[in-house]
């Protein structure tokens, strides 16, 4: 719960500062920077996900039992992500390090995640190309 509140108030002050002073992350040095470099990635990985997530949905609208089941795996994947990613703040709980852990966490699991649903709803097993581009996972 802790870590939620950390990471949530880091974005908030990221989104703040982003609009005063982008950051350079090619540059970032200060553990303020690396922070926030890392939740403008996490940002973006989540919204790519959402984005395939979507257009799963859409593309298997034909089928509302494999719909309903593929929202029960993103609850259980984000609860998932959730309990992994607090062990990872947990054992660098005592460092500055702990949040840029946790959201490099969210964001690896986030990306696999991404790649997870283009492989499962989103690709075909003939030579029919895939809905969306294969996803970038690194």
């Amino acid at each position: 719960m802790i870590r939620y509140l950390l990471i949530a108030i880091a974005v908030f002050s990221f989104s703040a500062a982003a609009e005063e002073d982008a950051v350079d992350c090619d540059k970032a040095v200060s553990t303020l920077e690396i922070n926030q470099c890392a939740a403008i990635e996490l940002g973006m990985a989540q919204s790519e996900m959402n984005r395939y997530l979507a257009a799963s949905v859409k593309n298997k609208s034909y089928d509302p039992e494999l719909i309903a089941t593929v929202k029960v795996a993103q609850k259980n994947w984000e609860s998932y992500m959730s309990s992994h990613c607090d062990s990872v703040y947990t054992q660098w709980r005592e460092g500055t390090i702990r949040v840029v852990k946790s959201i490099l966490c969210e964001t690896k699991l986030t990306r696999q995640r991404t790649h997870e649903i283009w492989s499962n709803f989103l690709t075909y097993m003939d030579s029919t190309p895939p809905v969306l581009p294969e996803p970038v996972t690194e």
